[in-house]
């Protein structure tokens, strides 16, 4: 199966998480952290998932799922230990859902993730090894460290001041590409990010 990569914007957006074990939990701390009104359907959750419902970060309904109960959900996760459970589920989703143990029942998957701030990077293997996604992403979290954070902090400054400032479009234009150039991108990763903002710094300096 082929699957369209997207980033969703979740702020807001209903999200309803059937299950309530370990799991569940790190879905519901991801939809938490995206913005997204999460609900909790589960007779037992784990403590964790109590600290959260207690800070009011999540509703907890404890109970077992009933149909109706997805009524209204932008996103879905079904994640309990019943297989029978989970395919009521995925059948009854109004729209964007995922099944935790067996993908191909939903119409979405979960990417592994390397979070640097303001830099995400997914990597999926289309729901044929999430073990090898699991390796590639270690293997990315050594390239792309927090130094990518600061980076595009400070580039989003640096935009700013440019597009006020250099009135050629042409020079403009070819300056904000030249914040992404494999030069400047071997000076943070080899020389940090201090050696590259100094770098950028100087040449807008040249062109005001």
């Amino acid at each position: 199966m082929k699957y369209y990569p997207a980033f969703i914007d979740l702020h807001g957006r209903e999200a309803v998480v059937v299950g309530g074990g370990n799991v569940a939990q790190r879905k519901v701390r991801a939809l938490i952290k995206a913005g997204a009104s999460v609900k909790v359907i589960s007779p037992r959750i784990t403590d964790s998932l109590v600290k959260l419902r207690e800070k009011g970060l999540l509703k907890h309904v404890r109970r077992n799922y009933r149909k109706g109960d997805l009524r209204g959900a932008f996103i879905v996760i079904a994640g309990t230990s019943s297989a029978l459970t989970n395919d009521r589920v995925a059948g009854e989703a109004p729209n964007l859902v995922n099944v935790i143990d067996v993908p191909s029942q939903g119409n979405f998957i979960v990417p592994s993730v390397v979070s640097r701030g303001k830099l995400t990077i997914a990597i999926s293997t289309g729901g044929t090894s999430p073990a090898v996604s699991k390796a590639i992403r270690k293997e990315m979290e050594k390239l792309y460290g927090t130094e990518y954070d600061r980076y595009l902090r400070f580039l989003q400054l640096i935009r700013k001041k440019a597009s006020a400032r250099i009135t050629d479009t042409k020079t403009r234009n070819a300056f904000l590409r030249s914040l992404a150039s494999e030069e400047l991108l071997a000076v943070l990763r080899n020389k940090g990010f201090r050696a590259a903002s100094r770098e950028i710094t100087a040449a807008l300096d040249k062109l005001l």
